[in-house]
Parts: structure tokens; sequence; C-alpha cells
């Protein structure tokens, strides 16, 4: 098939691209040429801004595709865009939204496609609902071909997980106590974008995935101690810190970090994957986080220029501590 990734090169899809290759599709990928991961040599780049209409349009004259997969749009407005710019020239359009857009706090676990979608603490899950209710009514009111894909916590080597990211790895290492929200004993599904991509590459072209919505997870849910004990120990820091914090102190210290914390990561998130397992028999975990941690690890110490501390969430991390350990 003939597939064309609004995107690519961003740790969903990128992986994605890749298992498209492989799959022996005939592959394009549309971006500004700047992405963070390289492309494989097979791959067609386009190289427009998605937000620029004219020029994209100008970029895609004359091409059709069996299937658009749209990693790009995180507003109505973005999708409306990309629908002037693809609609009439694929026969499927694959949104990307997020399981954080799911009910929150989550009335019961687990999580499957017909839980309601309501986040009333993040904006970024929110504007994927109104994304998601634009295509469900084009797909009622003029038969648009859409899929819609909800993941979650997906990650690859180059992505640290927790709130701090190399901030965290860093305090570690130095000795200093970390902060882990809540009491570190909630569930957290954590997906390789590897594993990911099995089940996105068997949604191409489905019949049966249009005017369909899927969550795409793995199974493994360790806990948030477990999650900085595994990056510890890859970190080669035998015996972390980890200073419990609530998720409502941690956004009044650090409100960036607040609409991702209480909007999402705070809550225990586990998914029933029956229905995209139904057609992608063949996904499954096969990277659990131990083995990520370590992936991630080796390639930090590889790269030492990604090893960049944010002196400020360094400080609020400090003070975050004092603040806890003063409350006894």
């Amino acid at each position: 098939m003939r597939v064309l990734f609004i995107g690519g090169t961003g740790t969903i899809s990128a992986a994605c691209v890749r298992a498209a290759i492989d799959a022996g599709h005939d592959v394009s990928v549309l971006n500004r040429g700047s992405g963070r991961r390289s492309l494989p040599g097979d791959v067609r780049e386009i190289v427009a801004d998605i937000r620029d209409e004219d020029a994209t349009r100008a970029a895609l004259e004359g091409m059709s595709f069996d299937v658009v997969a749209d990693f790009l749009s995180f507003t109505p407005e973005h999708v409306a865009t990309a629908l002037r710019l693809v609609e009439g020239r694929s026969a499927q359009y694959i949104f990307i939204s997020s399981a954080s857009a799911y009910d929150k706090p989550p009335r019961r676990l687990p999580v499957t496609e017909s839980t309601p979608l309501r986040n009333p603490f993040w904006k970024y899950s929110r504007d994927k609902i109104a994304c998601e209710d634009v295509l469900v009514g084009a797909y009622r009111e003029r038969g648009l071909p859409v899929t819609i894909v909800r993941p979650s916590h997906t990650y690859d080597h180059a992505l640290l997980p927790t709130s701090g990211g190399w901030t965290d790895i860093a305090r570690m290492r130095a000795g200093k106590p970390v902060v882990v929200h809540g009491d570190g004993t909630s569930l957290w599904t954590l997906t390789h974008s590897d594993d990911f991509a099995v089940a996105f590459t068997a949604l191409l072209g489905a019949p049966e995935s249009i005017g369909e919505a899927y969550t795409i997870t793995g199974d493994h849910a360790p806990t948030w101690d477990q999650i900085y004990g595994w990056l510890a120990d890859a970190a080669g820091v035998a015996e972390p810190r980890l200073v419990h914090v609530a998720s409502e102190t941690i956004a009044a210290f650090v409100p960036d970090l607040g609409p991702g914390l209480v909007g999402d990561k705070a809550h225990s998130m586990v998914f029933d994957n029956t229905k995209i397992r139904a057609l992608a028999p063949a996904f499954r975990t096969t990277i659990t986080f131990d083995e990520g941690a370590r992936r991630i690890l080796a390639h930090y110490d590889a790269n030492p220029e990604l090893q960049v501390v944010d002196p400020e969430l360094d400080a609020a991390f400090d003070r975050m501590v004092a603040h806890a350990d003063s409350a006894g």
C-alpha cells in the first residue's frame, strides 16, 4: 500500500514508519525535514510544514495514498487543515489521539474503548477529544474513512518517562533524593514504540477499522516506584532515595507539570487491549521497562550532549523534598 505519514520522526511515528517499510509498504513522510529521528533509506521524504496549507497542497500535488496517518494534529483546527489536504486522496485517514482522553479519574479499570472521554484537568486531552468529535461527525455525515488510535505512554531509547527527565537521573547519580508523585504504588502502562508499531501496522488498510477507535497499549503496568527503581539500576545507582510527594503539591511547585500529572500520571491506568489484539494477533509486550530503562541509559551515556539538567526544575525538586521532610 501507499502510506503517507504526517510526522514520521517522533517517538511513536518513527517506529511505525520502520514497521510499515518492513511490511513492504510504499512509505512517504511529510514533515518540515527537521525531525528528531532519522528516516529509513526507502522512505520518500516530502518536505513541507503541515501548518502551511498552501505549501503542503503544492507538495502533495498529483499524489494519492491508500492510507494517511496523521501524527501531528492536536486541535480541531489542525484536523480541519489535514482533511482539506488529504480527504479524497486517501482511502483511510488514521488519527493519532491519546489515551489521556479517557475519563479522569478513571471510575473502573481496565479502561476500554467504550470508557467515556473526559479530562477536565488537561487541555491537551480535551483538544484531542474535540478532534475526535470532528472526525466522528465527518464519518457519520459523509463517510470519512477514519480510524482513531489512542496510545498511552509510549517510549523508545531516547525518551525518559519521568517528570524530571534527565534531571531525575542526574539527581540519582549525585546521591540526591528524587521526587516521585503520589505514593509510588499507582500502576502505569508503558509501551515500547517497537511493540506499538506491530499493532499500528495491522490497521493499515484494514476495512474493519474504518469508523472505529482502538486503544494501543501493551499489558505491562509497573508501579512508579518500580519505574524509578529500574532507571536507578540502569544508571548504576544501588539505593536511590525516592521521596513521595502528592501530585497536587508538585503541580503547586511546578505548574507546568500539573496538567500531565493530575490529568494522567497520578492515576493508575491499565487498559484492555482485546479489541486491537483481535486485529493484530501478533501484538504483545516484548520489551518491558526493566529492559527499556537499560536501553535509555545506554543511549544517554553514549550521547553526553543529551544529559541536560534543568536547573530550575532541580531547585524545585530540592524545595519539594524540604517541604516533604518538614511535613514529616
